[in-house]
This record gives structure tokens, sequence and C-alpha cells, in this order.
């Protein structure tokens, strides 16, 4: 099968950073389905997996953790699915990624797609929209509801793959005031599009644009990229005994400033509950089921921003490129081999 992979961890720029290569089909295991991938978005945990990463020597390894396709078979224990049916998924981080023609995933992490979008429009939403409903309701526990709480989540970083769908998450399924940070015109434009009540420039220090838009403090913050360069700001901006959840990997926090307002500290890393085969991995499943259900009834909607062709190596090298820039907003996909 067609599918596109590294040898080593190499620059973007390097020709050989990723290649076009034939491999053997996947074998399926007794809880797995085998999907004939469709089209697939890139990730920063794929610039991340490529950069730092290194497969055995004479390995590939592919890269690609979101994926929309086509079920062609299932494994023996498998009863969610059947062959035909349209799927999605971001798969686990310890086997192989999607960016190939055939891709093996426990059925337990998949969801049917929703009827209502393309294999390119669904395939940007599910790591995003799993790492932003795990932050918002497992991570920082916020009520699904509607009403009006009175209470303010600051999302860090709201325009970028997760950005997109927290805010959408957060303004239609709960009671919060949502502001989101950007700091670029357009990229303001687009965190308000999706529903932020407020969008300040995170480029300036937080707890002065805050105060700039008539707010003192926020309850909850989902810092999703730069927590590091954010940190302090983040602290002087939650409310004593507030919630900070971050998903990125900063090289080290100074968690003694979290004492004094008694504020807690909350990892998501969506890859969690596949790495360690948790009890509980058909939540995954039903999360997508649930979103579908929201995409298709036009709550939520995908965050494409970018369509970059077929699923190959030069095209993928563009997206790694535009991920490494820390200027892309939404999501970036590409369709068929």
């Amino acid at each position: 099968m067609k599918a596109v992979a590294y040898y080593q961890s190499l620059p973007i720029s390097h020709p050989e950073a990723l290649q076009d290569v034939q491999l053997p089909e996947p074998a399926i295991g007794e809880h797995d389905l085998l999907v004939e991938v469709k089209a697939i978005s890139v990730n920063p945990v794929d610039v991340k997996v490529r950069a730092n990463m290194a497969p055995e020597a004479g390995q590939a390894r592919v890269l690609g953790w979101d994926a929309a396709g086509v079920v062609k078979a299932v494994g023996a224990k498998a009863s969610l699915f059947q062959p035909g049916d349209r799927v999605w998924y971001a798969g686990a981080l310890q086997r192989p990624g999607a960016s190939s023609e055939l891709h093996a995933v426990d059925e337990r992490i998949v969801g049917r797609m929703p009827d209502s979008l393309d294999f390119e429009t669904a395939a940007a939403l599910p790591l995003t929209a799993i790492t932003a409903w795990e932050l918002l309701f497992d991570r920082l526990q916020v009520p699904a509801n509607q009403q009006p709480s009175g209470e303010k989540l600051l999302v860090v970083g709201a325009a970028g793959g997760v950005g997109s769908i927290l805010v959408q998450l957060a303004r239609q399924l709960t009671g919060l005031t949502v502001i989101g940070t950007a700091s670029r015109p357009e990229t303001q434009a687009w965190v308000k599009e999706l529903g932020a009540h407020h969008v300040i420039d995170h480029r300036q220090p937080l707890s002065r644009e805050l105060k700039r838009i008539g707010v003192d403090q926020v309850d909850y913050v989902a810092s999703l990229n730069q927590t590091d360069q954010h940190f302090s700001e983040i602290v002087e901006s939650l409310a004593p005994q507030g919630k900070l959840a971050l998903i990125d990997d900063p090289a080290a926090l100074d968690i003694a400033q979290l004492k004094r307002k008694s504020l807690s500290l909350h990892w998501e890393f969506m890859y969690t509950r596949s790495m360690f085969d948790t009890d509980d991995q058909i939540e995954q499943h039903k999360l997508l089921t649930e979103l579908a259900r929201l995409v298709d009834a036009g709550i939520v909607k995908s965050t494409v921003s970018e369509r970059f062709g077929a699923i190959n190596a030069a095209n993928l090298k563009r997206a790694h490129a535009l991920l490494e820039s820390n200027t892309a907003k939404g999501k970036i996909v590409l369709s068929g081999f």
C-alpha cells in the first residue's frame, strides 16, 4: 500500500524528512477495524513525533493521527461497526499513523462520521475535538449546562486546531463566558466567528488585556500553546481556587506560583486512554458519536482552513512547515492517494 513515512528525524526542509513509500497492508487485532483512509489532517503532534522520535534503524514510521475513511474489515471481537461504514478517529500514538491507504485502529476509539460532512471536512475534527472535550469536561469539569453561570473561561491560543473546537464547545454546551486569545486580525476574526464572546491579544500581558474588556479575573484557563511564556500572567488572571488546564509541553513551570490562590493544574493528553489501554477507552467512541450528532445538528462546525491536496510527502512537508511557523489557524487537511 502507499504511505508517507520517515526513517530519521530531520528538519522539514530536508528532502528526506518525509518520503513516499510502499508498505505491507496492516494486520488487524481482534478489536480492530481495517480502514480505507480517505482523508487525514495534520496536527502539532505529527511535527513533534517526526522531530523527536527517530524510528529504529531502517524502519519506516508513519505519522497521521486524524483520519476519516471507510471500514473494509473488522476484527473477531469488533461489534460496533461493519464493512462499508464511514468512520472518523484520531488513533493511538503507539501504533502507526494513518498517512497510508489502509490503517488498523481499535474500534473503541472510533466513531461514525457525521452524515453532513465529506471526508476532508470530517478528518479535521477528531483529535482536536477529543482533546477539547476531555479538557473542558473531564479535566476542568465544567458543567455541560447552557444556563449562564457567570463564570469565565480564557482560551490561550484560541485560533489553533484545539482552540477552534474548544471555543465552539464552550460557547454551545456550557454557560461560560468565553474569552479567546489571538494576535492577528484574521485569527481574531476567526475566533470571534467561532463564538467567543471576547477576543484579546496574547502578545500583550493577559491580565492587562482582560481588564481592557472589563474582566478582572477568570475562573478557568485552557492554555493551548506557549504556556511557559504566559504562565505568570495566567496565574495573575485566575480567580482564587481557579483551574488551569494545558496541552503543550513547557520545559518547566514554577507551580509554586499556584499555591497562594489554591489554583489547580490539569494536563490533557488525548492518547492516555489508548496508550494505557484504560477500561474507559469506549468513552472516546461515545464522544465522537455525540460530536457527530452536534455537527449534523449544525451546533458544531468543522475547523478546516487549509486543503493541501493529495496525501503525499511533498504536501505533508508543506503542512509540517506551516505548523512549525506557528501561524496556522484551524486545521490542514489532505485527501486521496
